[in-house]
């Protein structure tokens, strides 16, 4: 697998666009109502989080299997923090393409990059009540330490988090 910053060109944010509503529809036929909607975030989004943040595409065999956004600061959930973390946000796995543990790679890439910035937390949010999510990413050595009600979303209304953190090790 090999992971680039997407470039807000034409094919990679439908690309991004594509992964998302699949996410969505892979929720929404497991019974996880209330994170994701197929339509719910477009190209204009991918683009602006590409131009303020970072936006990574892992690709593998010649496709876009999954992405991740990674914001260097989120006030809406985490409230005015020093900068000492990364924060991600829609990690999204091609179900139908990607091999098994494709998550955990593309966790582990972020990570990295937020590492390699110098930072000292990866740090992310999951909808509160997700205990399947949630385990997923305490199974992965975070650990939740707060929660942020009203949280607004883009594209809904605002919803409940769970704020879980990793400390990153030398």
């Amino acid at each position: 697998m090999r992971f680039r910053r997407a470039l807000g060109t034409d094919t990679d944010l439908a690309a991004l666009v594509r992964l998302r509503d699949a996410a969505a529809r892979w929720m929404l036929a497991r019974g996880v109502t209330g994170q994701w909607r197929p339509g719910e975030l477009g190209a204009e989004h991918f683009r602006r989080v590409a131009e303020e943040g970072e936006v990574w595409l892992a690709e593998a065999g010649g496709r876009v299997v999954g992405a991740w956004e990674l914001w260097w600061e989120d006030e809406d959930a985490w409230g005015p923090r020093p900068p000492v973390a990364g924060y991600v946000h829609r990690l999204m796995v091609d179900r139908d393409v990607a091999a098994p543990g494709a998550g955990r790679l593309l966790l582990g890439a972020a990570e990295r990059r937020v590492a390699e910035a110098g930072r000292e937390f990866v740090r992310l949010d999951c909808l509160a009540g997700n205990a399947r999510l949630t385990a997923y990413y305490v199974d992965a050595g975070y650990r939740v330490v707060g929660r942020k009600d009203g949280k607004p979303q883009p594209g809904g209304a605002p919803k409940s988090f769970a704020l879980l953190e990793k400390e990153l090790r030398g």
